[in-house]
């Protein structure tokens, strides 16, 4: 058997039902593997060594029973609160909705997640924790805000991590580690204990090595069954501008081989308002990120801390109007789903810029990071629906990149499925890519 930290999450949930795998001996070399490799990343600041054990002890025998994940600091735990990544205690100590469905179908959680501060930041450039840096090269950004889920699977710390998506933050970082990072339709998991539960954007999200991982993790989370079927045959549309003409040559390329790979019928499409869309996910967005407690807000970074006042000094106005474009936007999708089944761009439209200076090239200027990247992925926290990152290939820079694929509400099996058929018709050379630190 390979070492057992090397084991998709399938292998290792297959294995020790079936006897052939220790659960224990996976704990304590997940624990180790963390110890030895995590101090250039900075994915998992904080393990759980005695409440994984006794997560352990206490598992039933559920699809997950025994495999460790890691969980973002968005989400409470019985024995720690969620701290969003800040240095405080933000949601009480509970076990929140989605710790719910993993530990009862046995998970073991075994650390704390590293993130962008309170989740306001696409690079994971900032955290009360320090920078999460990318397994492929330490010195760019492991994404935001789930940074820390991406990085550790990436790694092979974790074969799988609960993660969040408010606009991008499973999909981002999944698409600069070179992983497959699912976004959930919101509103599809319970949310209690859950920093999402504030807004109308977020919904959990799960990160795995690919699309076979990512489909046991989120039936898990869904508590119901994501069966697979074919995903040949789809018809899958494409929207040109900005989402495949704004990003590097690179990437569009990448992504356009990997859709002739699939042999998708590709439609192009033309969708409603989509120049409304940024202006109305800044103002509904801002509108519900809550500035915390004055003592908090002392301890925050600058950048977060004026994120955080100008939502405070947002007109109202800007909601009801954000509001219109959402239902026009979600009607103009569910009109362009008539004629399609998935929806097709690039997830970022650059590889991983570096920590010192997350700023992106592209060829409409230099810009930092966190406008490009929403760009690409916010529709669909704007609209709800379900959203993944697929591994497509490395850049010359030998960073991965991320092609993404929208379906309608509640078809996170469809994006499943299209994923397993893109990984098959690339004979899993993406999904199979380890990076430098896991070698």
């Amino acid at each position: 058997m390979s070492h057992p930290q090397d084991l998709s999450l399938c292998e290792q949930a297959t294995a020790i039902a079936r006897g052939d795998l220790n659960a224990r001996e996976l704990l304590s070399a997940t624990l180790s593997r963390i110890g030895e490799r995590d101090a250039t990343i900075n994915s998992t600041p904080v393990v759980f060594e005695n409440e994984s054990r006794a997560m352990l002890d206490d598992a039933p025998r559920g699809a997950l029973r025994g495999v460790p994940i890691t969980v973002k600091d968005m989400f409470a735990l019985p024995w720690r609160a969620a701290r969003n990544g800040s240095e405080r205690d933000l949601i009480n100590a509970t076990a929140s909705g989605p710790f719910r469905r993993l530990r009862d179908a046995g998970a073991v959680v075994i650390g704390i997640a590293n993130q962008h501060e309170m989740g306001m930041g696409t690079t994971g450039a900032i955290s009360a924790y320090g920078p999460m840096g990318n397994p492929w090269n330490p010195a760019t950004c492991a994404g935001g805000s789930s940074g820390g889920s991406a990085s550790a699977v990436s790694a092979r710390l974790v074969a799988g991590s609960l993660a969040s998506d408010s606009a991008g933050s499973t999909r981002l970082p999944a698409s600069y580690c070179g992983v497959v990072g699912l976004k959930l339709t919101y509103g599809s998991v319970p949310y209690d204990g859950y920093f999402g539960a504030s807004t109308t954007f977020s919904a959990p999200g799960v990160i795995a090595r690919d699309g076979a991982d990512a489909r046991l993790l989120a039936s898990a989370l869904l508590n119901r069954p994501l069966a697979p079927a074919s995903g040949a045959s789809l018809r899958v549309g494409v929207v040109r501008t900005p989402f495949w003409d704004d990003v590097d040559p690179e990437i569009e390329a990448a992504g356009e081989s990997a859709l002739r790979d699939a042999g998708w019928k590709v439609v192009e499409l033309r969708i409603e308002h989509l120049e409304l869309v940024g202006a109305a996910v800044l103002g509904r967005l801002i509108a519900e990120a809550t500035a915390p407690s004055a003592d908090v807000m002392a301890t925050l970074s600058r950048p977060t801390r004026a994120m955080l006042l100008a939502g405070m000094l947002a007109p109202a106005r800007y909601v009801p109007r954000a509001d219109r474009v959402r239902a026009a936007v979600r009607a103009a999708l569910a009109g362009a789903f008539g004629d399609v089944d998935v929806i097709a761009w690039p997830c970022t439209p650059t590889a991983a810029p570096p920590l010192s200076n997350p700023w992106v090239s592209l060829p409409s200027g230099q810009s930092p990071a966190d406008g490009p990247n929403m760009r690409q992925t916010a529709i669909a926290n704007l609209s709800g629906i379900p959203g993944i990152s697929v591994p497509i290939g490395l850049h010359s820079s030998l960073l991965p990149m991320g092609l993404q694929l929208l379906a309608p509400w509640g078809q996170e099996s469809m994006l499943l499925d299209a994923a397993e058929h893109l990984e098959n018709t690339t004979q899993r050379t993406y999904v199979n890519l380890i990076p430098p630190l896991a070698r």
